[in-house]
């Protein structure tokens, strides 16, 4: 599988921890087949409790807007169809993940797709970035944004734009006609120092 053609999602969720009874309350992905988007997924969910005023400022997603909308089980089901067997990026994916896995749990669904995080990837490919916040890193590579961050869609589509530019920058630096998936996951647990080295070493 190339590293071009995936699932890259976001979730906006009520709290830090799943494990401590936090849900999702929005769900944004895209779906990207060779660097070109080709489907969306959004969709508000009602987690069955209010949520807190934070979290309300935090995300611009208040409890009137959760009022009314589909259960956490309804928008997951279809979610998990959206995903089918593709492969899953997010920024901060550890976060992401642990929410997605909840939730699919919870209707006994899993995914066969592999993990990447789009953080850890530009950790290693742009060291020099101020932070590598996702809203910092769009900043960093001019990447153009009206920055209204913290909606699920949203930021979904901040971070297909980030990776596209990051395999690109990969490719035009090290001389790379195709990056695999597998290649990225190497990558994303190789040691900041010897990054250079080892991109060298995939010509």
């Amino acid at each position: 599988m190339q590293a071009n053609s995936l699932v890259v999602l976001d979730f906006e969720t009520t709290g830090l921890s799943p494990n401590m009874g936090d849900r999702a309350i929005e769900i944004g992905a895209v779906k990207i087949k060779n660097g070109e988007i080709t489907e969306s997924f959004s969709q508000l969910m009602d987690p069955g409790f209010r949520i807190t005023g934070f979290i309300e400022d935090y995300t611009g997603i208040s409890n009137h807007m959760l009022k009314g909308m589909p259960s956490c089980a309804q928008v997951m089901g279809e979610f998990s169809d959206f995903i089918g067997d593709s492969n899953l990026v997010a920024h901060n994916a550890s976060f992401d993940k642990r929410f997605l896995d909840a939730e699919l749990a919870l209707l006994s669904k899993s995914y066969s797709g592999q993990f990447a995080c789009s953080m850890l990837m530009a950790r290693r490919i742009y060291q020099n970035a101020p932070t590598h916040k996702l809203g910092d890193l769009i900043r960093y590579k001019n990447i153009p944004s009206d920055g209204g961050f913290h909606r699920a869609l949203y930021d979904s589509q901040m971070t297909v734009k980030l990776w596209l530019t990051m395999l690109e920058d990969i490719k035009q630096d090290y001389g790379l006609k195709d990056i695999s998936f597998s290649l990225v996951k190497k990558l994303i647990k190789t040691p900041k120092k010897s990054v250079h080295e080892f991109l060298n070493n995939q010509k």
